[in-house]
């Protein structure tokens, strides 16, 4: 941190000189104006950029070098995430059909992404979404509400042997992973632009807030996949209704722990939270008592209820960490 000295000019006007490298870096000349922004907490964000539009970014990845199109396809996630505007795939020859293949999955993968341009050797994507616009709230209301419809149908596809559900709540993992790296991806454009954040009326620290609660919503969205997962592979085994009976029941706990503390976190309600906290307890004896269980039964049965019980547990502990973060951040 530099620490520069308050001076005062025509005797009513505070000035403080800019760090002389910093505005090298951007280009800052004489007469240029520069934005400054007030936050809530006192301090004063400078900005060598005063419009409120996105800035251009590009990022090229040269597909001739990656090994294999996995590869490809996590680092354009990666970019994606970033806030690259303009994402470049090209090829030193013609392109092979898996590749372009993988670039048009990406593109169907992710919201706002659109192939402006396509050559033998060539892609270019672009996106066409605006920061400013993004409903983080309303994105937020809709991946946790996908993520606790998985949850119930996987339960019920558990106890009714729906093999067809269970493979629907596993492809539903899709749009919960397309909406958290939409909210990622909007929350790193505004962190590179605050001015991005006023049309929208939020703090950074607000859009923060929401871009960790997607993560977390994600991880939990990602359990309901492995119960469904699970549910599969016990189609055709003879499970005792008593043992159904106790997962049904605790992953109902898990799913209304999960469910009260996203209504704490938008309520704004510390005390929901914390007696929300207080049922993780019921609901981890619940899944020892399941695992216990599941010690007695066949290899293959075993395997899978234990699997589906540890699940449970961590949607329950994931949604406890939600209820502890409401109560961190409304303190």
């Amino acid at each position: 941190m530099e620490i520069r000295k308050i001076q005062m000019t025509g005797g009513a006007s505070f000035i403080v000189s800019l760090p002389k490298d910093w505005a090298k870096s951007w280009g800052i000349k004489k007469n240029d104006a520069v934005g400054i922004v007030v936050r809530k907490d006192g301090s004063l964000l400078l900005m060598p950029k005063i419009s409120s539009e996105q800035m251009q970014r590009e990022r090229e990845f040269d597909a001739s070098s990656i090994e294999k199109p996995i590869y490809l396809f996590r680092m354009l996630i990666g970019a994606y995430i970033e806030g690259y505007n303009v994402i470049v795939v090209k090829s030193r020859k013609r392109m092979p059909p898996p590749l372009r293949e993988v670039v048009r999955k990406f593109v169907r993968s992710v919201i706002g992404l659109e192939i402006i341009e396509e050559t033998s050797i060539s892609i270019t994507i672009k996106d066409l979404l605006n920061p400013a616009e993004m409903p983080f709230g309303k994105a937020i209301k809709r991946i946790s509400s996908i993520v606790s419809d998985m949850h119930k149908d996987a339960l019920f596809a558990l106890r009714h042997g729906d093999k067809e559900l269970s493979k629907d709540v596993i492809v539903r993992d899709d749009e919960v992973d397309r909406l958290h790296w939409l909210i990622s991806r909007q929350y790193n454009a505004i962190s590179k632009n605050a001015l991005l954040a006023e049309p929208l009326g939020l703090s950074s620290k607000k859009i923060a807030n929401y871009s960790l609660i997607s993560r977390i919503v994600e991880r939990i969205g990602d359990h309901a996949v492995v119960i469904s997962k699970n549910n599969i592979n016990l189609m055709g085994e003879k499970l005792e209704g008593s043992i159904v009976d106790l997962i049904l029941y605790a992953g109902s706990i898990a799913v209304e722990i999960f469910n009260k503390s996203m209504e704490a976190f938008f309520e704004e309600d510390i005390g929901a939270a914390n007696e929300n906290i207080e049922r993780i307890a019921l609901l981890v004896s619940k899944c020892e008592e399941i695992g216990n269980i599941a010690l007695n039964q066949e290899s293959k049965k075993a395997l899978s209820i234990g699997y589906i019980s540890e699940s449970i547990r961590r949607v329950g502990e994931y949604s406890g960490d939600l209820a502890e973060y409401v109560i961190n951040y409304l303190v």
